[in-house]
Formats: C-alpha cells, structure tokens, sequence
C-alpha cells in the first residue's frame, strides 16, 4: 500500500469507529465509491476488524488439514496447538497457531484416546477439521472442530515401516539376532523405569537368584514414556556399558530392557530410530520385556529376544540357568560314565599286558638264569687260570724287584758316605768359622763391658730400684729418683727438670749414699 499523504490530511476523511461490522461494512463500500482508500487513514483495530471479516466471508467453510503438532498446551479445559508444515528435509514452511475449545475438547480427546489407544500430544501428525479465524487483538488462527483419530493410526504405521525398511536396509534389524545366546548368564545390565511396577516384579524373582550368587543385575532407571523417553533409555544403555567394562574390564552376558504394562501410546515413544539402531548394534544379546499384548513397538524387532512381560524375561533367564545346570549335571553324568568305562577298558588291558609282561619275564629270566650259570663258570675258569698265570708273574717280578732293590741301595749308601764326608767338612768349617766369630765378640763385649766403661770416667742412670737402666730423657719425669752408678759406687738424685734435644738436664743432687 501505498503511503498517506499527510499533507493533505485536512481534506482527507478519517473514518469515524464503527459500532457493528454491518455498519463498517457499508461504510467502506461508501468510501469505495468516493475516495480511493489509498488515501484513507484507518485505525489499526478498523483495518483488523476489516481483516477478520474479509477471511470470516472468504473461509467461511471447514476443511481437513494435515498438521504436526509441534507444542501442546490446555488452560481452563481450553488446548491450544502450534501447528506446522514440514517439507522432505524437515524445515518449516508453514506453521499457525490452533485452538480446541472447551465445550469440544472433551469430546474430540476421548475419541482420539479410545480409537489411537494414546493420548493427543507433540510431534504427533494429524488430520484436523478447522475453520479459519481472525482476531483483532490475537491474529489468526484455525479453530478445531474435530480431529480424524485413523489418519494418526495410519500415519504411526506408515512411520513404523518407514522405520523398520531403514533398520532392514541398514543390516541392523537382525543384528543383535544373531548373536549366539551366552553359555552362562553371570552379570545382566537392567534398564527400566525407576519405581515400576514391572520392575518391582522383574526384581521379587532377580533376587532370590542373586542370593544364590548365580547371577548378578546391575540396575539403570530411565524414562520410558514422553518425547524425552527414547534419549534417556539411550543414555542408560550407554552408561551402563561403559561402567560395567571399568568395573569388570569385560562385556556383560545380557542387556535387559524391561517396561510394565501400559496404554499403546506411551509406548509410542519407544518407537524411535536412534533408539532401535543403538540396540541392534550393542555387543551383547538384548532381551526385551516390555508389557503389551496387542502390538509391537520397534525394539521387539531388533531385540536378540522379545517377551511380553518383564516377569517372563526373569523366567527366561531363570529357566536358562536351570537348563545350563541340568546340561551340566547330564554332562557330569556323561563323563563319569565315560571315564569309567575307560577305566575299565585301562584295566582289563593292563590286566593282559601285566599277564604278558609275567610270561615273557619268567621266560627271560629263565634264559638269563642259564646264561647267568654259563657266565659264571667261564669267570671261575677265567679267574684260575688268570691267579696261576699272576703266581707265575710275581715270582719273576719279585726276583726282578730285590735285585734292582739290591742296586739302588748299593747306589746309596755310595752316595751317603760321599755326601757325609761333604757335610763333615762343611760343619768343621762352619766351627772353626764360629769359634772365630765367638772369640772377636767376647772381645767386643769384654771392652764395653760396664765397669770398663765405669772406669773410664762415664756414670749409668737407673732407676729407683736398680731394675733398669735409663738412657733416654723420655724416661724421665720431673721429681724422678734415680741412681748414678759410677766405678766405685753410687749416689741418689733427683729429677727437676728435663730438656729434650741431647741439652743437659739440670738437675738437684741429693746427698749421695756410698
């Protein structure tokens, strides 16, 4: 539209409020004959008003639009809807607001309930009878008058296959399937709603297992209804796993997925792809027991093993560890008889080989009693013969032995007598030498001897009691009595001082005693 001119503003004709559409209506049909609106300056709520009725007279009809429903909310029985469009890669490209009106909410829910077996909430697609609407303060939205219950059925079907097709096309619907079943079934991850009732069931009969300590359940609680179902139960599987692997540092031998009973529509939510992928790709077998009877939902499909109930998901372990004891008591069973049978063959063979063994001994040592006899008086034959001939050796060798021995002492008594008359000269050499040696010394001695050396004028230090004779000054101490020996007698002193380095000793005479 085009922009007023305000300058002309006073020659333009604004247009009084209207009280009743009927009165704007004729009004604007007026101005539509004398001025072009263009010029025309309207107030907000008279162009709105003008709106509303242009759609009331446009849309007056009802018509069935397909929708998703992106947020639902109520108020004072009243439920209002955002709703949109979306194309094949799931941008918006249109989207409105909707209105369920109390006085047919009531209705139009419980059809839906009781036909869908769920109650009408987000995300869901549906086919709606609308009528368009207009308000002047609120916009525009669509009234709901009904809500086709089948066309929501269809659409959770079409979105099921949809589903299913990927998985399939994907090699994922059967992989968790073929698995093998685990041998024994120690350690179990639990995944189920917290405080269920299911639970609480599933858990009356893991217990009296535990005790046993057969099998052991590691709990993880999650949400298994709303839109936020499918990421939390992922996330439980996705934690428990990895716990369980830094606790044990192994896979555990089952994932179990357990949910009570419940309306068909909260267990639409289990059916979500990123859920069912995640399941068919987990390492160990999945068994599934979700409480339902009428239809599946997706996890039944790529579960290794689906139950209807959590109850008989314990069973099914219970009974498999039964199964598991009563192969092995057959097995035990078994090999008991197989070893003894062994043993009896083992016995009667070595019964024949030990009769054998006794047969061919007595026969051997029958042959080496012969042979041993035989033996025997070829070595007493052997041995005379051999004792004559050794009588016969040494006689000659004893003949040979004394001549010889004759010589060789013939030889050494030669031999001694030269060499005693060697050591007889060299011992009186030796003698004369010595006594020679003995006279020079006696001289020696006999011209140091101490009354020469007395006489000489020289004196000899001893101590206190003529024991010792003191030549050093280390043997001297201050106060010391000694004794000075001289040619013709002696006479006491006393020690009063000492100086080392052959310097005379100073020294007090005391009164000397002849």
């Amino acid at each position: 539209m085009r922009k007023p001119n305000l300058s002309n503003v006073k020659q333009t004709k604004v247009l009084a409020p209207a009280k009743d559409l009927a009165t704007l209506e004729a009004e604007l049909a007026e101005q539509e004959n004398s001025l072009e609106l263009e010029d025309t300056v309207l107030r907000l709520s008279d162009y709105l008003s003008a709106v509303e009725m242009v759609i009331k007279q446009t849309f007056d009809h009802r018509v069935w639009v397909k929708a998703e429903i992106r947020n639902l909310s109520s108020k004072g029985g009243h439920y209002y809807f955002e709703l949109a469009e979306k194309d094949d890669d799931g941008k918006v490209i249109a989207s409105c607001r909707g209105n369920l009106w109390r006085f047919k909410a009531a209705r139009v829910l419980a059809k839906f309930e009781r036909a869908t077996g769920m109650p009408l909430d987000r995300d869901l697609t549906v086919l709606l009878k609308v009528s368009a609407g207009f308000h002047a303060q609120y916009g525009f939205s669509l009234t709901i008058e009904d809500i086709d219950p089948s066309y929501t059925l269809g659409d959770l079907a079409r979105q099921y296959a949809e589903m299913v097709d990927r998985l399939t096309g994907e090699g994922l619907l059967h992989l968790n399937q073929q698995l093998p079943t685990p041998f024994d079934i120690e350690h179990v991850l639990v995944i189920a709603p917290e405080k269920a009732a299911g639970l609480g069931d599933f858990q009356a009969d893991a217990d009296r297992l535990a005790i046993t300590g057969a099998c052991h359940f590691h709990y993880y609680n999650a949400t298994f209804q709303g839109n936020h179902a499918p990421s939390e139960i992922r996330q439980a599987i996705v934690s428990a796993q990895q716990q369980f692997q830094d606790t044990y540092e192994r896979l555990p031998d089952l994932l179990v997925i357990i949910r009570g009973g419940g309306a068909v529509g909260d267990l639409a939510y289990l059916n979500d792809y990123e859920l069912a992928a995640l399941v068919a790709e987990q390492p160990v077998p999945v068994w599934v027991g979700i409480g339902h009877e009428r239809d599946k939902v997706i996890l039944d499909e790529v579960a290794h093993t689906s139950f209807d109930t959590p109850s008989k998901v314990i069973a099914a372990i219970m009974a498999h560890l039964a199964q598991l004891i009563t192969q092995t008591l057959q097995y035990q069973a078994q090999i008991k008889q197989a070893a003894q049978r062994q043993l009896n063959m083992a016995e009667q063979k070595t019964s024949r080989q030990l009769s054998q063994v006794q047969s061919q001994t007595i026969g051997q040592l029958t042959a080496l009693q012969k042979d041993s006899d035989y033996a025997w008086r070829s070595i007493q034959q052997s041995a005379q013969r051999q004792v004559k001939q050794a009588v016969r050796l040494t006689s000659g060798l004893r003949a040979q032995t004394q001549s010889s021995a004759y010589q060789q002492l013939a030889i050494a008594s030669t031999y001694s007598q030269d060499y005693q008359k060697t050591v007889m000269q060299g011992a009186q050499q030796h003698v004369i030498q010595a006594q020679r040696d003995s006279e020079h010394l006696r001289d020696i001695v006999l011209l140091h001897r101490p009354s020469r050396v007395l006489k000489q004028g020289y004196t000899m230090l001893t101590d206190a009691k003529d024991k010792q004779i003191l030549t050093s000054s280390t043997q001297l101490y201050p106060e010391q009595t000694i004794h000075i020996v001289l040619k013709d007698g002696k006479a006491k002193a006393q020690i009063i001082d000492i100086k080392a380095n052959n310097k005379m000793t100073e020294s007090a005479e005391t009164p000397i005693e002849s």
